[in-house]
């Protein structure tokens, strides 16, 4: 079980300004009240961390360069990324579980259990393709005989090819805060966690889950956090427990559902409260996470974390199938390397710990479903390297290019209402016509290469495909 998005709201704090330079430029803007690296002026999305050595530096303005069906220019900016599935080379167990192919997308369910081969056959048809932690009743000889993935805390009896990682520990930011004390061995509600008590000793727990899982079997460390890393803890702090200790990391902050996570925003953010429940601000944890992860000049894939039902007891309401769909979205326009749902009810109700399978689900299980089909069909697009483009004002975008077509996803700016929105391709990229998938509808490009298209709310989203002409 997790610890839960509990709140923490006793003395406001604004977090400081990271910054970075990248080449002679430095530049920062304001992003969920967070003073964040700019992503370049050329992208109309929220702000991305600087370039790493070796990456191509970002800039204010767009190299020159004329785009065309043969592709985009040599010159074009792209997004500074990991390396996409290009990365999990470096590590056996993904390597041999085919996590390198471009076809696959890493779509996983938080602390499953996996008894019969119908739970992996529900898991499956709604678009699962990884568990991420695992009850230690499960078969993993199943989860293994049905091609799927494992991420765990520890090895479980009969694990083997499927265990792909370790899982270092959830919301340790939270529970244990940042320090080197030491740690009892207890979790929350099992005792006393830090000793002293009155000292953080996060840190402490990771370097102890490290040296606990097996060393050297070719299986990647991953750990998510929370409202620590996002809100509360010191940039520094927030930075090494990023850094420090796994090769995959993710961070939760559940917008639509937590009931203190508004308060928390004003407090700590200076988020506005009517900016609070919008699917924007899942994009914008993807961001402030990757600006913290660049420091250390080794770049890891992150994660985007959802929920999926009622999450906690205090909580008031329960995230609708659209907001899902848009906080998913919003997380892959920001890079998401991987999608994971969290899949518990400990509020409202209808109390479940598997709410993609139960009837407590059945209302969200369909867009989730959709929403990870697309993904699975889009997955070679996605695990391609994203271009920077500002399509137009009040966007949040990301643009991409595979096999001649030119593909761009989009919904609202963080700070943007909903409404109508026109489009500017890239200069020299020539066609008539956007085809919008999933939706069954073509718009009309002109010569200049603009169109424009409607979102009727928040999380609203579209996915465009432009072929250009020859």
């Amino acid at each position: 079980m997790r610890s839960g998005n509990h709140a923490r709201t006793a003395g406001r704090r604004v977090r400081r300004p990271l910054l970075a330079v990248v080449g002679a430029v430095s530049v920062s803007v304001a992003v969920l009240g967070l003073t964040l690296i700019d992503a370049p002026a050329s992208q109309g999305r929220g702000p991305l961390a600087s370039a790493s050595a070796g990456a191509l530096p970002e800039t204010a303005t767009p190299p020159a360069g004329v785009w065309s069906a043969a592709g985009p220019p040599a010159t074009a900016a792209r997004v500074p990324w990991e390396g996409g599935p290009a990365y999990y080379g470096r590590f056996a167990a993904p390597a041999a579980a085919g996590w390198t192919n471009p076809s696959f997308f890493p779509v996983g369910v938080w602390f499953e259990s996996v008894i019969t081969q119908a739970d992996v056959d529900k898991d499956r048809a709604a678009g699962i393709n990884t568990y991420v932690e695992l009850t230690g009743t499960s078969d993993m000889a199943l989860v293994r005989k049905n091609g799927m993935s494992a991420v765990t805390s520890a090895p479980l009896t009969g694990y083997g090819e499927e265990t792909v990682g370790w899982l270092l520990n959830d919301e340790v930011d939270m529970w244990a805060k940042a320090g080197d004390a030491g740690w009892t061995g207890n979790h929350p509600g099992e005792g006393p966690l830090c000793v002293p008590e009155d000292r953080g000793c996060g840190f402490t727990v990771l370097r102890t889950r490290k040296e606990r899982v097996p060393k050297g079997d070719g299986r990647m460390h991953y750990a998510n956090y929370g409202k620590g890393v996002m809100m509360w803890e010191r940039d520094a702090d927030a930075a090494a427990f990023v850094n420090r200790f796994t090769d995959v990391v993710s961070s939760d902050v559940y917008w639509y559902t937590s009931a203190s996570v508004c308060l928390d925003g004003q407090n700590f953010l200076s988020l506005p409260v009517s900016r609070c429940r919008r699917a924007a601000n899942y994009g914008a944890v993807l961001d402030r996470q990757r600006e913290l992860d660049v420091l250390d000049g080794r770049r890891q894939p992150i994660y985007g974390f959802v929920e999926v039902g009622w999450p906690a007891e205090n909580d008031t309401r329960a995230i609708q199938p659209r907001q899902v769909t848009g906080a998913v979205m919003s997380s892959l326009i920001h890079e998401a390397r991987g999608i994971i749902y969290f899949n518990h009810n400990f509020g409202g109700p209808c109390h479940s710990q598997h709410v993609l399978r139960e009837s407590c689900g059945r209302k969200v299980r369909p867009a989730v479903a959709e929403v990870n089909r697309r993904i699975g069909q889009l997955a070679p697009v996605l695990n391609t390297q994203s271009y920077a483009h500002r399509f137009g004002p009040g966007l949040d975008t990301m643009l991409k290019h595979h096999r001649g077509s030119y593909y761009v996803f989009a919904m609202p700016g963080a700070d943007a209402t909903p409404g109508r929105r026109a489009f500017t391709l890239p200069r020299g990229l020539r066609t008539t016509r956007a085809e919008v998938l999933f939706e069954n509808r073509t718009i009309p490009v002109d010569g200049e290469g603009r169109f424009t298209d409607s979102f009727a709310a928040e999380y609203s989203h579209h996915i465009y495909r432009i072929t250009p002409l020859s």
